[in-house]
């Protein structure tokens, strides 16, 4: 069978520290409801550098710079222990600084609700000129009085953007009474969309396609973009396209809470295996909402804030080209409504049932990617080391179907997973993170196959009781396939013409 390949990954995260304190929903409702609460007072001394950002193990796991087979020799916990030589820049992306994320704010914002204080914009210009991916974006960042900008914070219900103390700019809402346009669903909006936009623009540098052959977006965070005629909307996809220069592309957003990206990535190979299109972008902004979601947590426990950074992806789906990992289209797990919810049904349901349908065991799969959080984050929070868990879980199911001994489940563990290196930004960790490694490590024969699973909770929309999962196998590209029937087109169209003239000379002997 033909099929369709993860061509190319890219991941970016933003530093914001003064959006943990302003925008982060743990930290305005505390706002709200205990507005002289200890948290408040003491969490702006827990909030790390940028410096200490970048030099994080996890991070530089998570642009590619390290491993993860490197971070898991790496004694824990992981915080508090820089990297030597840590760069900003990876193999697959980036860490963004605070300041230079806001003009990329204003870079992405089309209906001029982004302002930004006149020398912090014209400090924000200089250096965005010496980025690689956006110095030709620059021009669209021009300053305001800060008169104005304190005037819409104070008076207008305008969203402040701040570095520190000091108030450099503001996001005004965007309609005077519709509240889903208001100034703090536009910080969100345009966050998660330039967040996206820098993953994208990571992705089509130096692509070996032209970006004009990239015919759909798939858009999957967890943003609803909309007014109150259309709450949720969209199109976040369209909008990001726009500005990374898609032009050929058009595109929609899906929406799934932690497992859109899976069920993105199996749309994306589905759309391209039917030949609807040739190349799809899957693409991904971050969540303010979950910026210190455990914040209360980690200063309790005298940490710093480890949920500092907004995360985003880009995953480029194609046709077969040979080398690319293929994705098993055939091989996909799904959690349907019937399963239930215990955890046991779910991970059967996504790994055991799709891998026993294509005769395969648990134990052929290299690795699994299912939550992918940092255990530093999670742990101080008592929700304990996340992909640790799943892995035990599929083990388990492995010796209770009798595919692995009992004594061989803690070394299925690390020979079957990774440790978790993404942000707690939700639909981020689930499944994605694995997808830039595991490219690299299939076509250099570290690995022969991966699967990605994607799991949600449904339930946080009220709508329903029901859990949510998708999972795909990636595996080694065994060689283009041409022809699935064996027979090529000009093959049958030969067989068609001989089949006429053979008629025609029948019709003509008979009439003789």
């Amino acid at each position: 069978m033909n099929f369709p390949v993860i061509k190319k990954a890219s991941y970016i995260l933003v530093n914001t520290p003064d959006m943990v304190i302003h925008n982060g929903t743990t930290q305005t409702l505390e706002r709200e409801t205990n507005p002289d609460s200890e948290y408040l007072r003491d969490m702006k001394s827990h909030l790390r550098g940028f410096e200490e950002v970048v030099a994080y193990a996890p991070n530089q796991t998570y642009i590619g710079n390290i491993t993860p087979e490197q971070l898991a020799e790496m004694p824990r916990p992981w915080y508090g222990k820089n990297l030597e030589n840590a760069n900003r820049f990876g193999k697959f992306g980036e860490i963004m600084p605070q300041d230079e994320f806001y003009g990329l704010m204003k870079i992405s914002d089309v209906f001029d609700l982004v302002l930004l204080e006149n020398s912090f914009a014209e400090s924000v210009k200089e250096k965005l000129l010496k980025h690689p991916l956006l110095a030709s974006k620059v021009e669209k960042i021009v300053g305001e009085e800060i008169e104005k900008i304190r005037s819409l914070v104070c008076d207008s219900g305008a969203e402040g953007l701040y570095n520190g103390t000091e108030l450099v700019g503001c996001v005004r809402r965007a309609h005077e009474f519709d509240p889903n346009l208001a100034a703090h669903y536009m910080l969100e909006n345009i966050a998660v969309k330039a967040s996206g936009i820098l993953a994208g623009l990571h992705l089509v540098s130096n692509l070996d396609i032209p970006i004009e052959e990239i015919g759909y977006i798939l858009e999957c965070s967890e943003e609803a973009v909309g007014d109150m005629n259309q709450r949720g909307g969209g199109n976040l996809a369209k909008s990001i396209g726009e500005v990374v220069g898609l032009v050929g592309a058009t595109g929609s957003d899906i929406r799934g809470f932690c497992a859109a990206p899976t069920h993105a990535l199996v749309n994306a190979a589905s759309l391209v295996k039917s030949g609807i299109f040739k190349n799809v972008l899957v693409v991904a902004g971050g969540a303010t909402a979950k910026l210190g979601m455990n914040g209360k947590d980690h200063v309790k426990k005298g940490l710093s804030i480890l949920e500092d950074c907004l995360g985003g992806f880009a995953i480029l789906v194609s046709e077969n080209d040979g080398v690319s990992p293929i994705l098993r289209t055939d091989i996909i797990g799904k959690h349907t409504i019937g399963h239930g919810a215990a955890p046991q049904a779910v991970l059967e349901a996504l790994v055991l049932d799709p891998l026993t349908a294509a005769g395969m065991k648990i134990t052929d799969v290299d690795k699994y990617a299912p939550e992918m959080q940092t255990p530093d984050i999670t742990e101080p929070a008592g929700a304990g080391d996340v992909p640790t868990q799943n892995y035990k879980m599929i083990g388990a199911l492995a010796v209770k179907k009798g595919q692995l001994d009992r004594k061989e489940l803690p070394s299925f563990i690390k020979q079957h997973g990774y440790p978790g290196y993404a942000p707690t930004q939700g639909h981020i960790p689930s499944g994605a993170p694995i997808v830039g490694h595991g490219i690299e490590h299939i076509k250099s024969g570290v690995l022969k196959n991966f699967m990605v699973i994607g799991k949600g909770s449904l339930f946080l929309g009220r709508m329903t009781n029901l859990f949510d999962g998708i999972s795909i196998l990636v595996e080694k590209n065994p060689g283009k396939v041409e022809q699935e029937s064996g027979i090529s087109k000009e093959e049958v169209k030969a067989m068609v013409g001989d089949a006429m003239k053979d008629f025609a000379e029948y019709l003509i002997n008979k009439n003789e």
